[in-house]
């Protein structure tokens, strides 16, 4: 018997043609007379009993191969529902399986961003030290040492180290912000291979939970509705390979991602210990100078103060040589008078009695050399109140250079040591 002997075709999704037996079997016969022969009612009755055998024998194969329809359909059915279900759990676990993978490098990005983030809070820390404590003192130290007055304002050694060691900071600095600027990179680029992720797993689990929803569907649900549009029903068009190709491209970048940030947590530990020694390197250095600096100030206030110790002793003795000086003058005078007073009176005599004779000479002689000796003593008088007037010009150069030097002291050992016992360097 063929497909096609009852009007019905065994395709799957072909519409169904209704048998209409009346229409085979009809038979035109022309109008007769009222009246009928008994021939042809034999005929009449022979043609209807074999009619109805006939349609008796078809709707006995009708039945039959409606019922072998149904049992086949039926079965096919339950196959085709069996397959799928299994196919769909297949689906779920596949899909699961992406999503534990996924769900373990999302892990991972969230590990290495919290770690990232903790290496910048170190990077920030670091920063804003150097900025706020280092860079400020030492530039605060640099408008300090500008303070000193006089001879000791000088280009010192202290401060070519202040300078070497404000050029370290900001060295350090430069570093460390481009340091900064790639760890941001890096998070951003983490942060958008976690939301790739994220979308992704949401993705998936919807798609979980639609296949989960749908192997729980039975034929008997009252929820179910049959599609009557003209569209394909399926609108799937990515294939299974591509699929797979964007979940390993996912997790492939996300592993990739992880790798690469984990080498900028290696090369930050190190740059920061690098950086933290070569400042406290300058940072030694500077104090060494300074504590150098402010040795050679006390030596030179030392020898200072005791060069003002001598010359104050030397302008005592020298004011008490010239009151000496002035009574041995004082005291020439009345030598003097009493020598003039004589040759006066000497001369004052009659005649030939005004003779040169030796008192006369004495006499003479006595004069000169009072002369002479109140000479030697007005010029060493003179000499004794310029050297006076010297010492005391040097003894008020000396007072100011010690007061020179109490301020430089007082500028670096008190001023800028005491900023500088504040300032910390650490790698946070």
């Amino acid at each position: 018997m063929t497909e096609t002997q009852f009007g019905v075709r065994h395709v799957i999704g072909a519409p169904v043609a209704t048998t209409r037996l009346a229409e085979q079997n009809i038979v035109c016969i022309p109008p007769r007379s009222a009246k009928f022969t008994l021939e042809e009612w034999k005929m009449s009755n022979e043609q209807r009993c074999r009619n109805t055998e006939d349609q008796q024998q078809l709707a006995d194969r009708i039945l039959g191969e409606s019922e072998r329809i149904r049992e086949e359909t039926a079965e096919r059915a339950a196959i085709m529902k069996a397959t799928t279900d299994r196919r769909i759990e297949e689906r779920i676990g596949d899909v699961e399986f992406i999503k534990k993978e996924l769900e373990i490098q999302r892990k991972e990005i969230c590990l290495e961003l919290e770690a990232l983030s903790m290496y910048k809070t170190r990077l920030q820390d670091c920063l804003a030290s150097l900025q706020i404590n280092a860079l400020t003192i030492c530039r605060k130290c640099l408008i300090l040492r500008d303070g000193r007055i006089g001879i000791d304002l000088v280009v010192d050694d202290v401060e070519h180290a202040l300078q070497q060691e404000i050029t370290a900071i900001l060295g350090g600095q430069s570093l460390l912000k481009r340091t900064l600027e790639q760890l941001n990179e890096q998070m951003r680029r983490l942060r958008s291979t976690r939301y790739l992720l994220d979308r992704d797993l949401q993705y998936k689990q919807g798609a979980i939970d639609s296949d989960r929803g749908s192997l729980s569907l039975k034929p008997t649900d009252l929820c179910l509705s049959v599609y009557e549009g003209y569209a394909n029903l399926d609108p799937a068009s990515i294939s299974a390979e591509e699929y797979n190709a964007v979940s390993n491209k996912n997790i492939q970048q996300a592993a990739r991602e992880v790798t690469s940030a984990r080498p900028i947590r290696v090369f930050i530990d190190t740059l920061l210990n690098q950086v933290i020694d070569d400042l406290w390197t300058a940072f030694n250095k500077c104090n060494h100078e300074f504590n150098e600096r402010i040795k050679q100030t006390k030596i030179a206030k030392e020898k200072l103060e005791d060069m003002h110790r001598e010359t104050t002793e030397k302008i005592s003795k020298m004011q008490n040589n010239i009151l000496q000086l002035q009574k041995a003058l004082s005291d020439k005078e009345g030598n003097v008078g009493l020598a003039h007073t004589r040759l006066g009176r000497r001369a004052q005599r009659i005649s030939a009695e005004l003779v040169r004779d030796p008192p006369g000479q004495s006499l003479y002689y006595e004069c000169e050399m009072l002369r002479y000796s109140v000479e030697q003593l007005q010029q060493m008088l003179q000499e004794a109140t310029a050297s006076l007037r010297y010492l005391l010009q040097t003894q008020l150069q000396l007072e100011e250079d010690i007061n020179v030097k109490m301020n430089t002291l007082k500028i670096d050992e008190v001023d800028c040591m005491t900023l500088r016992a504040t300032m910390d360097y650490h790698a946070y």
